[in-house]
């Protein structure tokens, strides 16, 4: 099959249009067992405990510390709970890339919105946050814009680096992890296809507000830009390219997303996996 048919196969297919079946679920959903992030913080080798990191106070060691530097590393895994881990959520939210509470524990969607902020800076994505994450807070943004002379309103999905931008007034003001598409041919339910989420300029038609069941799974506040291919909340939000055509996003984020995308608003997708 050419490329064409396999794209005009995706969209198709896509996601499919949600039966609006509403689902109950929350936005702290737990992820399949293959997504779950380690639990425990992560301790240099030989110690019993980690050392203790008041509230407020940035880490001061490397993220692989050496033998000398050993006693003083703190490293937030998933599972951590604290002041610094709320403060690590603070300063995702200042930078646009957490919606999530602040709670002060390192959840999925806590790591999700680490996961955006790395990759957002040419950082590999990581569970572990370090000095290395804390010193990029204070640094520019370093990814430039896809579209540098698009309009000053507009959403940009890089497949390359699995990001998805939100821009106003031409600024970056939401940035999110995502997965698109995995490239790969599907029959599942029923439904054959290729997951494909196409590249090209397009605008959001159709919105579906909360928990919709399509014959592909649930989506949540869809904002369908072509065919069935929407941008849309999920509670498995893999690195790796994994949807059937879709473009998936924390809940959380979702939320606020839906909140700010309208019809109409100019969509770009850009890049390959």
């Amino acid at each position: 099959m050419t490329t064409m048919l396999r794209a005009i196969a995706a969209l198709v297919a896509g996601c499919a249009l949600p039966l609006l079946a509403v689902v109950p679920a929350l936005a702290e959903d737990p992820p399949d067992p293959a997504e779950q992030p380690p639990v425990l913080a992560q301790k240099p080798p030989g110690r019993a405990e980690e050392p203790r990191v008041r509230a407020g106070e940035p880490p001061v060691r490397a993220e692989q510390p050496s033998d000398e530097a050993e006693e003083s590393v703190t490293i937030l895994m998933p599972g951590a709970r604290g002041d610094m881990v709320q403060q690590l959520q603070r300063r995702l939210r200042e930078h646009g890339f957490y919606f999530g509470p602040m709670n002060g524990k390192y959840d999925i969607q806590t790591r999700y919105a680490v996961w955006g902020f790395q990759k957002s800076r040419r950082m590999r994505p990581m569970n572990g946050v370090g000095p290395k994450v804390w010193q990029e807070f204070d640094r520019p943004r370093r990814l430039r814009p896809l579209v540098p002379k698009g309009p000053a309103d507009r959403v940009e999905i890089n497949l390359t680096d699995q990001l998805l931008t939100v821009y106003r007034h031409r600024r970056p003001v939401l940035t999110s992890h995502v997965s698109t598409g995995a490239g790969v041919h599907y029959c599942e339910a029923g439904h054959c296809g290729y997951a494909i989420t196409p590249v090209g300029d397009f605008k959001v038609y159709r919105r579906a507000p909360g928990w919709t069941h399509s014959p592909l799974g649930e989506m949540f506040n869809s904002l369908y830009f072509t065919g069935g291919i929407a941008m849309h909340g999920s509670s498995v939000v893999p690195t790796k390219p994994s949807s059937h055509g879709c473009v998936r996003i924390p809940v959380p984020t979702a939320v606020r997303l839906y909140k700010m995308v309208p019809i109409g608003e100019p969509v770009y997708v850009r890049g390959k996996i």
